[in-house]
Order: C-alpha cells, then sequence, then structure tokens
C-alpha cells in the first residue's frame, strides 16, 4: 500500500554547531601550586644533603612561596655560585650565596667560618671544590624532590654574566629557599625556571581533586608494633684518635673532648633526629631541635 502524502517533520531537526562536537577545550593547569609543592619537598631533602658539609649538623630549610619574575629581577648578588642544571631539556638556573661558599671554605681550612667583607670579585681557587660539593647537595635534592634522577650540572660561573644563561622567556619562576646554620647565619638558594617550562618539568599541575577515599592509616601507638622495643643512641663525642694515642690510654688519663652543639639521635645506623644536650630535674636531658 502506498501513502497519499509525503511525511513531514514536525520540528526542524537539531543542529550542532563544530566547536560542541569537538567537545570544550580543556583549561589550562596552573604549574605554580605544584611548584610550590616542589619547593617543600626541596626543603626537606637539602637539610640532610647540606648535613655532610657542616661536619653532620643539619641545618634548618625554609622555602618560601614561589614568584614569577624577570631575568634580571631575580635576587642574585654580583658575585654568587651560579650553577646550569637541566632536567631533560628544561634548564634550572641554581644561584649561591657567595658568603656561605667563603665561610664554608673558611671552615674547612680550619678558620671559624667567617666570610671576607668585603666580599672579593671573583671566588678563589680554593673554593672550587667547596661550589662542587654544594652543586652536588643540590643535585641530590632536586632530584630526590622531583622524584627522578634526570636533573645533571652542566656549567657554573661567579656571574650571571659569564654563566651564558640563554632564555628569552619574559619570566622565571622562581624558589628562593633560606638555610639556617647551627651559629645562625643564614643564606639563600635561588632556584629559577622558565614560566613556560614548569609544566615540563613538574608534569600537568593541578588537575581535577580526587574523590576522598577513607582508608585507616595503620596507628604505630597500637598493636602489634606499639610494644616493639627499640634502642635509641645519642652520639655526644665522636672523637678520632690516633692508634699510637689509643695504645697508650691509661686509667685516670683525662681527655678532652667537646660535645657538639647539634646531638644525633639515631635507631641502629639510621638518624631520627638531631637536639641538644641539657639538664631537667638534675637529669641530663635532650631537647629536639630537628627530626626526620
Amino acid at each position: 500500500m502506498k501513502p497519499e502524502g509525503s511525511f513531514i517533520a514536525a520540528r526542524a531537526l537539531a543542529q550542532h554547531c563544530p566547536e560542541l562536537l569537538r567537545g570544550r577545550p580543556k583549561a589550562a593547569c596552573d604549574p605554580l601550586p605544584a611548584f610550590a609543592r616542589l619547593g617543600e619537598r626541596l626543603a626537606r631533602a637539602l637539610a640532610p644533603a647540606l648535613a655532610p658539609l657542616y661536619n653532620g649538623a643539619v641545618p634548618s630549610v625554609f622555602c618560601a612561596k614561589p614568584a614569577e619574575l624577570a631575568l634580571f629581577d631575580l635576587p642574585i648578588e654580583p658575585l654568587a655560585a651560579n650553577s646550569l642544571l637541566c632536567s631533560g631539556a628544561v634548564q634550572i638556573l641554581a644561584s649561591l650565596d657567595a658568603g656561605a661558599v667563603l665561610r664554608m671554605v673558611d671552615r674547612a681550612f680550619g678558620g671559624k667560618g667567617a666570610a671576607p667583607d668585603p666580599l672579593p670579585d671573583a671566588f678563589p681557587l680554593s673554593a672550587e671544590l667547596m661550589i662542587s660539593r654544594m652543586e652536588s647537595a643540590v643535585i641530590t635534592a632536586l632530584n630526590s624532590a622531583l622524584g627522578t634522577g634526570a636533573v645533571t650540572p652542566q656549567r657554573r660561573a661567579g656571574t650571571l654574566a659569564e654563566l651564558d644563561y640563554q632564555t628569552s622567556a619574559p619570566t622565571q619562576a622562581m624558589l628562593a629557599l633560606e638555610i639556617t646554620e647551627a651559629d645562625d647565619n643564614r643564606w639563600r638558594l635561588i632556584l629559577a625556571v622558565e614560566s613556560a617550562s614548569l609544566t615540563a618539568l613538574l608534569g600537568e599541575g593541578d588537575g581535577p581533586v580526587p574523590a576522598k577515599q577513607h582508608v585507616l592509616a595503620p596507628n604505630p601507638a597500637n598493636e602489634p608494633f606499639g610494644d616493639l622495643p627499640l634502642t635509641l643512641s645519642a652520639t655526644l663525642v665522636d672523637m678520632p684518635i690516633g692508634v699510637s694515642a689509643l695504645s697508650c690510654l691509661r686509667v685516670g688519663q683525662v681527655l678532652p673532648v667537646a660535645v657538639a652543639r647539634s646531638v644525633p639521635l639515631s635507631i641502629g645506623n639510621r638518624i631520627i633526629a638531631h637536639g641538644s644536650i641539657g639538664a631537667m630535674d638534675d637529669r641530663v636531658a635532650m631537647q629536639l631541635t630537628h627530626t626526620f
């Protein structure tokens, strides 16, 4: 049977614009929050990495919030231990205060850890080894904070002009870390990355907030771990002595020793805290100044 007439649509068919069919573009992620978290991880990793340069005393490290500045607005002194590092295709500028380097050099040669005033126009040859050790500590901390072993050194120089840091980026993302030594001397480590390269260094930055998972973390104070006995050891004196002097030790002999200002507290071979020795209720006591 054939219909008498043709079918007519009751209303116009839906039409979709090409933009809707392609989907919405993704909103750009802000990498600065992830850069700030990198700074926090870096501060935690840098403190123990610098400890060997202070004879085991762990300095205090604080990282300020990241900022975006032009290259020549970075707070880098005319003389500084500047290093150009790379992680893949991303360049990282690291700058350490010259005063901190020269204090460590003076301490390494038996001095009290004083920097010349005014500072010289260039580093002496005796500072090259110390700068290399400090650069290695920064690289170790960066690799730990990034979770990779990809950060490697390229070159270093005492001034930015000599370093020849080639960049056409209008802004640099900067992290400023303040290091406080045991004698309250403070110095800064400046890290700078091209703002446009942050995503390549860190990934996609802050993505969607994942749904909370209600997972109960084990409490170390509960069984079966709470009653596990552990032996804490505080090393008050670590004194090298020659074999000849050791063979001449006699009962009643007095050995002059100096208790370190920062005493390590350890379990086995693992240091878990540092503290200072004092007295409380007529007993020797230890006040914790840094924990891991």
